[in-house]
């Protein structure tokens, strides 16, 4: 891979400069790391995923996994890969040192992760489930289950997934049949189906943590009776041993769209006598401590979507400086040379949109690396504020990128023009590969029913009005910059309407009922975004504004381009807000009162 997998001035800027990471080595916690440290992880993830995981990035999308005589077959590059990311200590790299961690902040292993999802992020898919379950069984596993199967999960001997869709349910949760049969030796006996599971089998590792969702017998119906079981790939004793097979079999392998070095799996539970499993807290709480890891992963499904919109961006803005075709409109002489088609308009506009989209998802998905560490490190009013405004990001975290990224990897496709359509070039992968992200760990859809369904009125609307308050504090810290205050003036005033929207829609739900209110729940989703997303922009513009006197040459190229971005997306995206406001004052009920004979 030629390019960079991120530019690392760029990856400067949203850690010091944006973001006070630097300062987080003033906790307690990170006292031993200062940016230097920071930088040498980083540094470090830059070289295993230039060395071990970009070669086979185009390999894994051309031969994926395949099940034959009973087992999953694959690259033999790819368990490299991941014993490689092991072994630099990724897996534990935000984990006490006494559980072989390094005690990173969020903000910084959010960045890590980002360039190995940039570099293969069907590969690193693999590693960041396995996080995501280890963080599940450390935060609510017996002190038994920690110690049998933590210390293999954080080394790379096994690796982890999530089981919640079954065949017949979907994102309806509630309506599971897996079930949990409790045993004279305390185990439950597990019997169901599973489907989408990924990385549910394949030989990479001794052993494959399940968790799983099902319903302990008796247990009330709907989501109030669902409870988390730890299920292995194969038993292990008290002392770590690995033992026989759990009756837990692959039924099939899914073939993808994209995202196709990652198996997707049909799992079948308790074909035979019920496949062990150990109940993790307490019974009927399994949705509660499953939404731990699944807020964990649409988060990183977000980070993920915006690193392959940025990879996509990056590839499309080289071509386009490189690439000689046409001339400008006023040029009459053919023999004249041509020009690199990044000097034609509609080209940089193209140009331009990405990095809007790319670099404002990336600011917003380390902000909210930055509110994890404030809730786990930060003093009391830092540790509240930040749990309520990271309760609110998190479907706009995942929702946002995984949309308008995806839109990043269409204007890279078009850029290159006929060339970006075929595999000869990665863009057209980089597409495909992102077009799972609205879908996965709750769709777009759902997380628009979440937002407005609930999140904004979560504590009698105090995240919002945090949010508000935040954004605020922004607005006015453009005060006398001729670059930004036009700009925050343009925010500001969304605020304001998001506002008045959001109380008239909360009325709404007493009077138009709430199923046609949320008919339209995605449009405040997409409109919530947008500001959002200004609001980063304006807080990277203030920071350029104030640089550039100071800045030196190639500096000042950088800050005018955040600059010019920033300008863009609030002149030209921020303003949908208003005509999308409309409808949603009217609660208007095209979509909502659509009839299924009359399509």
């Amino acid at each position: 891979m030629s390019l960079p997998l991120i530019n690392p001035r760029e990856l400067a800027f949203q850690l010091y400069e944006l973001l006070p990471t630097a300062e987080l080595s003033r906790r307690e916690r990170f006292a031993d790391h200062s940016r230097d440290t920071f930088d040498a992880a980083i540094d470090t993830a830059r070289r295993v995923a230039e060395d071990y995981f970009a070669p086979h990035h185009r390999e894994v999308d051309e031969h994926e996994p395949v099940f034959e005589d009973g087992v999953v077959t694959m690259l033999p590059q790819v368990k490299v890969a991941l014993d490689a990311y092991a072994e630099a200590g990724f897996l534990a790299a935000h984990h006490d040192y006494e559980l072989g961690g390094m005690q990173l902040p969020q903000v910084v292993t959010q960045a890590i992760q980002g360039i190995f999802q940039v570099a293969n992020i069907a590969t690193q898919s693999y590693a960041l489930l396995t996080v995501a379950a280890a963080n599940v069984i450390h935060h609510f596993g017996s002190a038994q289950q920690k110690q049998r199967f933590l210390p293999a999960m954080l080394d790379g001997r096994f690796t982890g997934t999530m089981c919640l869709t079954e065949p017949h349910a979907g994102s309806s949760l509630g309506d599971l049949r897996t079930s949990a049969e409790l045993q004279t030796d305390g185990t439950y006996a597990i019997s169901g189906n599973k489907i989408f599971i990924s990385g549910g089998d394949h030989e990479l590792s001794q052993n494959i943590v399940h968790l799983v969702l099902a319903r302990i017998k008796g247990a009330p119906s709907g989501t109030r009776g669902i409870s988390l079981f730890i299920v292995p790939k194969f038993l292990v004793d008290d002392s770590g041993t690995i033992g026989e097979r759990n009756d837990v079999a692959l039924a099939g392998l899914l073939h993808k769209m994209g995202w196709r070095g990652t198996t997707s799996t049909m799992l079948n539970f308790g074909e035979k006598r019920g496949a062990t499993g150990y109940l993790i807290g307490e019974p009927n709480q399994g949705l509660r401590y499953m939404f731990h890891m699944m807020n964990e992963a649409r988060i990183g499904v977000g980070m993920g979507a915006t690193m392959l919109g940025y990879a996509g961006y990056q590839h499309s803005l080289d071509y386009a400086r490189n690439r000689p075709q046409g001339r400008p409109p006023q040029a009459k002489d053919f023999d004249t040379p041509q020009r690199p088609i990044i000097e034609h308009a509609d080209v940089r506009a193209m140009l331009l949109k990405q990095k809007a989209y790319v670099e404002g998802a990336l600011a917003l998905e380390l902000y909210c690396g930055a509110l994890v560490d404030d809730i786990a490190t930060g003093d009391d009013q830092q540790r509240d504020a930040a749990s309520l405004l990271l309760d609110l990001l998190t479907p706009l975290a995942k929702s946002w990128p995984s949309q308008y990224c995806l839109k990043a990897n269409e204007l890279a496709i078009q850029i290159l023009g006929g060339y970006g359509y075929t595999r000869d070039y990665p863009v057209e992968q980089y597409y495909r590969d992102n077009r799972l992200n609205p879908i996965h760990e709750g769709t777009n859809g759902i997380q628009a029913i979440d937002l407005l369904g609930r999140k904004v009125t979560q504590h009698k609307g105090a995240a919002l009005a945090l949010l508000q308050s935040k954004i605020g504090e922004t607005v006015s810290a453009a005060d006398g910059l001729s670059i930004c205050a036009p700009l925050a003036n343009s925010v500001g005033d969304s605020v304001a309407l998001l506002n008045e929207l959001t109380a008239h829609l909360l009325r709404s739900f007493a009077t138009a009922g709430g199923e046609a209110v949320l008919a339209n729940a995605s449009v405040y989703l997409d409109l919530c975004g947008r500001i959002l997303i200004s609001w980063m922009w304006l807080r990277q513009a203030i920071v350029a504004e104030r640089a550039l006197d100071s800045a030196t040459a190639d500096d000042s190229d950088f800050y005018r381009g955040k600059l010019q971005a920033a300008r863009y997306y609030i002149t030209w995206e921020l303003p949908e807000i208003y005509p999308q406001a409309e409808i949603l004052r009217r609660i208007d009920p095209t979509c909502f009162e659509m009839q299924d004979g009359w399509f």
